[in-house]
């Protein structure tokens, strides 16, 4: 009666694992709105300034760990050292550069969305609804009104008392229930519409034969209804109407039954039940899962994602019966490798993801994508980095791993945490327009890794002394005039090239001069070629004027974006608006000033595309699109748009990051968006 009516008004929120998905909202906001406008309005910068800190990327796991107070006194020298390089320029010059930085502000929204992007989990409520519609595995026929309808027992004893009275009474697998109901004119569209409630506990939007006053109306004969939630885990914690029972099995012995469990769930949520047919489904069902690979102490943690979405750790068993665990990351394993009695719950999550992947259970395998995002830590991020690279591991999480060391590279190069990334992941952040460090620090850490990897190299030569012992190379001692300037140019010869050596400041820095003077930095900043005038010094950070050659693009590093705009609100004058009308437009770069050119259509016949296509098989037309659909769909959100109307942005860099953000929506790999690009539908 009540229930019926609070039920159907409260919908039940999707829950755990996949809230994360959904990043539409990301970059959206109107703080970032503001910050980035085009319109020259720099009187809303301040109050953008103000929030920034707050509302970077809509990403609550990321936020807490990217947005954190750095410390105070670096972040005012850096923006010390930045000032008094722009102090000398003019306000056009100065307005440039904070185009510049707002186009690559916009530009990295569209970035985060696309890291952030990955396949949304089919939940509970979708996939009982799928049970519902598809009625596999039922194991009853409701009758009404000449319209048969296959249900499952479980689900409906579960969900209402009319049904559990009802069904009692026919325990027969297959029974066919003819219903003589007491509610008048119940149509069977609505009467349909009653049993998908049941199965999903959301009304239909679309059903205007169904709502609230038809659910109060059916309260009286069919008793009131508990959330769907509720009841799902009644079930998991009960085993009331359970049909099946996860085995574990080692090498060769079957063990008792471990856990009841509901074979409509587990055949609709994973690959387990899919051989299944309708004849077997009578017989009482062993799911007999190798421990080798699914071990038994993660029973819980499985029937837990399946039922009700989330992934809880806490569930693991521990000790004595948790089986053996043979081949997989056992307790014995951990003690082995990490001198520990445990897995820690970072390796426990890792595990868990690859028997989600196995199980096809996307609910499990990014609820553990989203514990190890929880873990990452300066510590951990090495080994999140390594594991997130191999086959095994989780393309997300390697995406979230980089971010993360792009945001908070500053102390991971002054830490010994350096050393421990490889030389790919290196390439990788270095490459990027977004990595928060000055040029200084970025050329520090490059020579701080590149020394440490030379010493490394020379414990590799010479034999230890002494085994189980500091190697007698480092004991000793390495001093930096027993260093190879050669050998250590050439272990940096693919690094030092992506340090933007024209924006290191102070343009005195001791640290460059002595690696020119050693010879690793081959090309010096052009302030050191140039004339010795400060146009040297400004056209290597903003585009246009006769020395256009010297410009490099600068990072987006956030002290200096928040030292622009502040140097821009001061120097602002009534007249602002119009020196910008008639300032001549700079043009982003070559490729983006043909884009109208460039953004036609090619045909598939085109070498690179034949050479992806080789690679793996491309989507098949509905699948394109699809994904061409959803394409036109992110090109006019407003954070795209916002990007596009910049003056500096460029069309091809902001359609790449909408690209691979469909691509990962859609779960293909990352070359698949170059596909994208030239397909004709």
């Amino acid at each position: 009666m009540s229930g019926w009516g609070e039920d159907a008004s409260h919908m039940i929120h999707r829950m755990g694992a996949s809230a994360s998905s959904s990043v539409a909202s990301v970059g959206g906001d109107s703080v970032q709105a503001a910050r980035l406008s085009p319109s020259g309005n720099y009187d809303q910068h301040g109050l953008a300034i103000r929030e920034r800190k707050k509302k970077m990327t809509g990403f609550a796991t990321l936020r807490k760990k990217f947005i954190r107070k750095r410390r105070s006194s670096k972040v005012c020298d850096h923006g010390r050292i930045f000032r008094d390089m722009i102090s000398t320029w003019s306000h056009l010059e100065a307005i440039a550069l904070l185009e510049e930085y707002e186009a690559l502000a916009a530009l990295k929204d569209l970035h985060v969305q696309a890291e952030l992007a990955r396949p949304p989990a089919a939940t509970f409520k979708q996939d009982l609804s799928l049970l519902y519609d598809y009625k596999q595995c039922s194991d009853a026929d409701l009758v009404y009104q000449g319209a048969c309808f296959p249900i499952h027992r479980a689900i409906l004893s579960a969900r209402c008392p009319y049904f559990r009275d009802l069904l009692a009474g026919y325990p027969g697998y297959g029974a066919r229930i003819c219903l003589d109901l007491r509610t008048p004119n119940l149509e069977v569209q609505t009467f349909s519409a009653l049993l998908r409630y049941l199965y999903t506990g959301d009304i239909c939007p679309h059903d205007a034969t169904f709502g609230t006053n038809i659910l109060q109306r059916l309260g009286e004969e069919f008793g009131t209804l508990n959330p769907l939630e509720q009841d799902l885990r009644y079930l998991l914690d009960t085993g009331d109407y359970a049909d099946a029972a996860l085995v574990f099995t080692s090498d060769s012995d079957c063990q008792r039954p471990d856990s009841g469990c509901s074979e409509n769930l587990i055949q609709r949520r994973t690959k387990s039940g899919e051989d299944r047919t309708e004849r077997t489904l009578h017989i009482p069902t062993r799911i007999i899962l190798d421990e080798s690979v699914i071990p038994k102490r993660y029973a819980r943690v499985l029937l837990h994602a399946v039922y009700l979405d989330t992934v809880d750790l806490s569930l693991i068993l521990r000790g004595n019966g948790c089986g053996n665990s043979a081949g997989s990351l056992g307790e014995v394993q951990a003690l082995t490798h990490t001198g520990r009695m445990r897995p820690s719950p970072l390796e426990e999550a890792m595990e868990l993801y690859q028997i989600g992947r196995f199980l096809e259970l996307d609910i499990l395998s990014q609820g553990c994508e989203d514990i190890i995002l929880d873990c990452l830590t300066l510590e951990s991020l090495p080994t999140v980095l390594k594991w997130g690279s191999q086959p095994h591991g989780s393309a997300w999480v390697h995406r979230q791993a980089l971010h993360y060391l792009r945001e908070e590279f500053q102390p991971i190069a002054s830490s010994t945490i350096l050393h421990q990334l490889d030389h790919a992941h290196l390439v990788n952040v270095l490459q990027s327009h977004f990595l928060q460090a000055s040029e200084l620090e970025i050329l520090q850490a490059v020579l701080k890794w590149g020394e440490h990897e030379l010493v490394r190299r020379m414990e590799d030569r010479e034999p230890n002394l002494l085994n189980h012992t500091v190697h007698s190379v480092t004991r000793k001692g390495v001093k930096k005039k027993d260093l190879s300037d050669i050998e250590l140019r050439e272990i940096l010869s693919e690094l030092l090239p992506l340090v933007r050596i024209d924006h290191i400041l102070p343009h005195n820095s001791e640290i460059l001069t002595q690696a020119i003077r050693r010879g690793l930095v081959s090309t010096p900043p052009s302030h050191m070629i140039g004339d010795g005038r400060d146009s040297i010094h400004t056209n290597a950070w903003i585009r246009g004027g006769k020395k256009n050659g010297f410009f490099v693009r600068p990072r987006l590093f956030m002290p200096y974006y928040e030292e622009i705009k502040s140097l821009v609100e001061e120097q602002i004058v009534q007249d602002t608006d119009l020196v910008r009308l008639q300032r001549t437009r700079y043009v982003a770069d070559i490729p983006d000033a043909l884009y109208m050119v460039d953004e036609k259509p090619r045909t598939m016949g085109t070498a690179g595309v034949d050479v992806l296509a080789a690679a793996f098989p491309v989507p098949d037309s509905s699948t394109m699109a699809a994904m061409l659909k959803r394409e036109q769909k992110l090109r006019q959100s407003p954070s795209c748009l916002r990007a596009i109307d910049l003056p500096l942005s460029s069309r091809s860099e902001i359609n790449r990051q909408v690209r691979l953000r469909v691509v990962r929506e859609f779960n293909l790999p990352d070359a698949v968006a170059d596909i994208l690009e030239y397909f004709i539908p």
